[in-house]
């Protein structure tokens, strides 16, 4: 009998799974390879079978007791980040094994506290998200808190779940998400996959249910609680969190980061293996946050009537942790100029009074074009705050043609690398004025220097697009997690099948 071979490139990132273009490999008479695993320096893996069936590659090691299958593959090179926690050779899903990621999916996002009335850096990520998803014509269920929730969004459903002010951290909505009418709606949707936002209350009812009904579950790690404890609760509650979400985060099948710093702090504190934590790419809506915008009504507002000052502006919810009391520090130095803070928050109150007798304007919730206006009316953005996983805020700063001097803290550096600081905005050290100021100054005095920084930030800005994000969740990442949930489920399911070949054994077949 007559054996054919498909020779295939590894990828060095896995899981690997097809673009929409690849379809399943068959055993023909013609080498197959697949150029979107290459990479360069792997070793090709070839399989080769006897007989026109289709083959599947089963990690790297051969079928035992196999009719008629042949895997020779030498040791295949993985991605440092990737072989870390597990030292073992994961394989290909071909064929049948994964579907064609282009096809519609039906998806359950459990958000918490809700992206539709909290004021927070996620709110525009996950309503951009589920724009973007039901755009791409799947199907959406948002399960968050019940307070201020639409009865749907964008063709998405939205269940509101009972909430309850957290106790601990400013009386934001949580909820467990787990009541029988929750769990119903959900059976009856039928997702395909699970996505929750971590930490929180919900996820662990978002776990449980996609545990009941045996799906795919991706957590997406948005808030870094252990930054947090210190400064509302105890410091000795710092590692019992850490604890928490370790399980949370080993019981995920895949979690997303919004940086690759917080991808570093999570690795640093083993959460959960090295390869299934990715990083969901950033995005801004660079239509909505256009220096087009630049208004001079707006200007004499934020200014408090004096638009020929220079004037810094800060886009963000006001709360303790974010460090806002260092602009107080760097407005003492600075007497010429003016600040404007553009939100609300727990700690405005305090704000106030510090700044009270200060050139300060504090506008409160601003939405829609008054938004887009006071970020492209401001001078310069500064952003001291340390806990940022991502920050959003300087995204959209930068694409509302304004540069931005922040600190060299948390996910800032991924928005403005060290091969863009000072061309499109700058980074100052964490609690370091002097720093600051030196890189402020500049700014604020040289109207050239601002604007030609300010234009070289809209054009790195216009390079991301939430629709580019939401298609590598949805294509790539989501696969990824589909992926190890079937590798786990099959690794469950191993003793039963050596258990029932050992009670019902195969007859013995000949081949001649």
């Amino acid at each position: 009998m007559k054996g054919t071979a498909i020779t295939i490139y590894p990828s060095l990132s896995l899981p690997p799974f097809y673009s929409t273009s690849t379809t399943p490999p068959s055993c023909s008479s013609h080498p197959a390879r697949f150029q979107r695993f290459h990479s360069p320096g792997a070793r090709l893996i070839t399989l080769s079978c006897r007989g026109a069936r289709l083959c599947s590659l089963q990690g790297s090691k051969a079928l035992r007791g196999g009719k008629s299958f042949v895997l020779e593959a030498g040791k295949v090179t993985m991605a440092e980040v990737d072989s870390r926690e597990e030292g073992e050779n994961e394989g290909a899903l071909l064929g049948s094994e994964i579907e064609n990621n282009s096809r519609p999916r039906r998806i359950a996002l459990f958000v918490e506290p809700s992206p539709f009335a909290y004021v927070s850096g996620y709110k525009n990520r996950f309503q951009n998200f589920i724009r973007c998803l039901r755009e791409m014509g799947d199907e959406v269920m948002v399960v968050t808190t019940h307070e201020g929730v639409p009865q749907e969004f964008h063709g998405a459903k939205i269940i509101g779940s009972w909430s309850f002010p957290c106790p601990w951290y400013q009386k934001v909505p949580l909820s467990l998400a787990l009541s029988p009418r929750i769990i119903s709606e959900v059976a009856r949707f039928k997702p395909d996959i699970i996505h929750a936002s971590s930490p929180g209350v919900m996820v662990f009812g978002a776990l449980i249910i996609a545990k009941l009904l045996c799906v795919p579950i991706v957590m997406s790690y948005h808030t870094h609680v252990p930054v947090y404890i210190p400064r509302y609760t105890f410091s000795w509650l710092v590692k019992p969190m850490w604890l928490i979400i370790k399980f949370l985060h080993r019981a995920a099948d895949l979690t997303l980061v919004p940086s690759a710093a917080i991808a570093r702090d999570l690795l640093a504190a083993r959460v959960t293996a090295a390869n299934k934590i990715r990083l969901w790419n950033k995005g801004v809506d660079s239509e909505k946050f256009h220096p087009r915008y630049r208004s001079h009504k707006m200007r004499l507002r934020l200014s408090n009537g004096e638009p020929e000052k220079p004037l810094i502006v800060h886009v963000g919810r006001l709360g303790v942790e974010k460090s806002l009391d260092f602009l107080k520090r760097l407005m003492d130095k600075l007497p010429d100029a003016r600040i404007a803070f553009i939100g609300d928050g727990p700690y405005r109150e305090e704000l106030e009074k510090m700044f009270e007798g200060m050139p300060a304007v504090f506008t409160g919730m601003l939405g829609g074009e008054e938004l887009s206006q006071a970020y492209a009316s401001g001078d310069v953005f500064v952003m001291p705050s340390e806990s940022e996983t991502l920050g959003l805020v300087v995204l959209e700063a930068m694409s509302s043609g304004i540069p931005v001097v922040a600190v060299h803290a948390g996910g800032i550096p991924d928005i403005i690398p060290e091969d863009q600081d000072g061309k499109t905005s700058h980074l100052y050290n964490p609690g370091d004025l002097e720093d600051c100021l030196s890189k402020l100054r500049p700014l604020l005095l040289n109207k050239v220097l601002r604007e030609t920084m300010g234009k070289a930030a809209r054009e790195e800005m216009e390079k991301y697009d939430w629709k580019a994000a939401t298609r590598k969740i949805r294509n790539e990442q989501y696969n990824a997690a589909i992926w190890f949930w079937r590798k786990n489920r099959a690794q469950l399911l191993r003793p039963l099948q050596w258990l029932a070949k050992r009670i019902f054994p195969s007859p013995h077949v000949t081949y001649r």
